[in-house]
């Protein structure tokens, strides 16, 4: 049988447009679509094949995408991490690009959409053959990204950087080296526990500040993933699941971010961002805290350690936590 055919990129770019044009870029001139979302896209190289995402929704998806746009900074993490450099990103959370700690990889791209997300027009310039949706939900936004590209929802109501690991690596044609990337996480988590001793079962606070004050992060996301692989014990209510990606706590109420060993930071380290840490540091509320005091608090990479995540960051925070922890 002969390899499934997708439209020339020729092709591809006046459809799109035509799409564009038809829905005016408004979300709800465009309707659902099939679960097998194959309209848009060129073959790449070397035919297509079938991927299950996060939705259960079956995509036919090149075997190896050439022009992949991603709309989710775990998403981004997870392409760079495989050796595929993305033609689209969406700005990370208080970012005008990508995340921090991903900015030298992922220098030139263009953004194409925010945490809010995607701009149906940039989205269509891009030209992709491949869209990871990150967890985008909005039917509606997906339909119009399915008319451009085959789209991929990598990310699941669990928010499992593991998973959505091996889901891009499938739609990228790089399970193997999501395989590897897994295993070296793994071995590396390992080792650090062991070396960590009685450390290992400490109580560790993970929180983020901004102008609007102190937040921490609760189970459920991406760093108390990472923490739960090391059998740390989390503080108060970082040890439940939050209603948000983050919980904010009040002057007030501060010592809820205290414990044996604290991590913190911004999501920049430029801008507005630059000296609020050592704002909060002053603060008599923050000096009063005992990680404070035992000189067991951390400055971290906050785009890193309280964003979506991924296979990059996950062993960065590793490396993080054996520089402030193994003695």
């Amino acid at each position: 049988m002969m390899a499934p055919r997708f439209p020339s990129p020729a092709t591809r770019r006046t459809a799109a447009a035509a799409l564009a044009v038809a829905c005016g870029l408004v979300l709800s001139a465009c309707g659902s679509s099939d679960d097998d979302s194959s309209s848009g896209g060129s073959a790449g190289k070397g035919g297509a094949t079938t991927v299950i995402d996060a939705t259960g929704a079956k995509v036919k998806v090149p075997t190896a995408p050439e022009r992949v746009v991603t709309l989710s900074e775990m998403d981004l993490d997870s392409a760079l991490a495989l050796g595929v450099k993305p033609v689209g990103l969406t700005a990370g959370r208080g970012q005008k690009g990508a995340p921090e700690y991903l900015s030298a990889q992922a220098e030139g791209i263009p953004v194409v959409g925010a945490v809010t997300g995607p701009d149906i027009e940039k989205v269509v310039q891009a030209e992709p053959d491949v869209i990871l949706a990150g967890q985008t939900a909005d039917e509606q936004v997906l339909a119009q990204l399915k008319k451009i590209a085959p789209t991929v929802v990598t990310i699941d109501g669990g928010k499992s950087w593991k998973k959505s690991l091996e889901l891009t690596g499938q739609a990228l044609g790089r399970s193997d080296e999501a395989k590897k990337l897994l295993a070296d996480y793994d071995t590396r988590a390992a080792a650090l526990k062991k070396d960590l001793g009685a450390r290992a079962g400490a109580t560790v606070s993970v929180a983020r500040y901004s102008a609007k004050g102190t937040a921490v992060m609760q189970q459920g996301v991406f760093i108390s993933d990472v923490l739960n692989d090391l059998g740390f014990e989390r503080p108060g209510i970082q040890n439940k699941k939050g209603e948000g990606h983050s919980t904010p706590i009040s002057d007030e109420n501060l010592k809820e971010i205290d414990g044996d060993w604290l991590f913190i930071g911004t999501l920049s380290s430029a801008g507005p961002d630059a000296d609020l840490l050592d704002q909060l540091a002053e603060k008599p509320a923050y000096r009063r805290l005992k990680a404070v005091r035992d000189k067991h608090a951390t400055v971290i990479d906050g785009s890193k350690w309280t964003s979506l995540g991924g296979a990059q960051a996950a062993v960065s925070v590793l490396d993080d936590i054996r520089k402030a922890m193994v003695k």
